[in-house]
């Protein structure tokens, strides 16, 4: 099995751990993506110190990312493609079906938000496996770099759709 470096928290209050973990494979709804960049975010602090309540440790920090799809899960929308510049940002999914969702407040979810990088792993790795709910698309002629921080915010609702 292949494997990626990865930065990962062990135990809140733990350290920063450089670490060698199997590339992880998406499941339904899910993409993998090759990790460009990731932005670095005072809100990294909740996991690694454990403040936020229900964390699963060992787990992968990192919720500003961009990257590119590298492998795609089964049942995941044809919109969602190998090849696509994606970003990552703090709302890592929500259920879509119920009434805050249908009326597009997916931060009330009443199914449970999940946020990147802390109810699964985030972008402090050479991949990402992220639900496609938390896909943004992201410029061709844009660079990890310059954009990934932009994605702590979360998405970005523009006329004509997400970006």
């Amino acid at each position: 099995m292949s494997s990626m470096r990865a930065v990962q928290v062990s135990r809140p209050g733990g350290p920063l751990e450089l670490v060698e973990l199997p590339i992880p494979v998406p499941g339904p709804h899910q993409v993998r993506i090759k990790v460009e960049a990731c932005g670095i975010c005072h809100s990294d602090a909740l996991l690694k110190e454990g403040i936020w309540p229900g964390i699963e440790y060992p787990r992968v920090p990192g919720h500003e990312v961009v990257g590119v799809i590298d492998a795609v899960g089964r049942d995941t929308p044809s919109r969602w493609q190998s090849g696509q510049r994606v970003g990552v940002g703090w709302h890592g999914w929500h259920c879509g079906h119920c009434d805050p969702c249908r009326h597009s407040h997916h931060f009330a979810c009443q199914a449970g938000v999940q946020v990147t990088g802390i109810s699964y792993d985030g972008g402090y790795a050479e991949y990402l496996v992220a639900p496609v709910t938390a896909l943004a698309r992201m410029p061709a002629e844009s660079t990890g770099v310059d954009v990934a921080p932009l994605m702590c915010a979360g998405r970005t609702r523009s006329r004509g759709g997400w970006i």
